[in-house]
């Protein structure tokens, strides 16, 4: 049974209630099939000492994207997906608006997802540069 776009961008957002990506209000807006795309408000709430978007809150972003991206390509009955390396480069300043985060496959193998996550805010220019490597693992009893 094939799931529409609208619905698995539902249950992608359903499933994240009460966690990390509630609180950051990010929302995912679009798949395809080798990419994830989520946004996220830049306000106060994700702001460091100097009133731009914090790197951490980046990150969280990225990472958030790039393994719910990886989970698309598992066997969620008997798989889990879990981040073992982020690097981000900061490339651009924001302090206001919107961060749109692109993951696209790099790699998908059985045990080692490897993602581009590339951060951008509304006008299109790169805030960020993100690279996630996620593992696959058995689910435990």
């Amino acid at each position: 049974m094939e799931i529409s776009k609208e619905e698995l961008l539902y249950k992608l957002n359903v499933r994240q209630r009460t966690t990390l990506m509630d609180t950051l209000h990010i929302s995912y807006t679009d798949v395809g099939p080798d990419y994830l795309v989520a946004e996220m408000p830049v306000s106060p709430a994700v702001h460091q000492p100097y009133g731009v978007l914090h790197g951490g809150a980046t990150a969280a972003l990225a990472e958030s994207v790039g393994s719910a991206a990886s989970a698309l390509f598992i066997d969620y009955n008997s798989q889990e997906v879990y981040g073992i390396e982020i690097s981000c480069n900061h490339l651009r300043s924001v302090s206001s608006g919107m961060v749109i985060a692109t993951a696209k496959a790099i790699h998908i193998g059985r045990s080692i997802h490897l993602w581009e996550i590339l951060v951008k805010d509304t006008n299109g220019k790169l805030i960020s540069h993100c690279k996630l490597t996620n593992m696959v693992v058995s689910k435990r009893n």
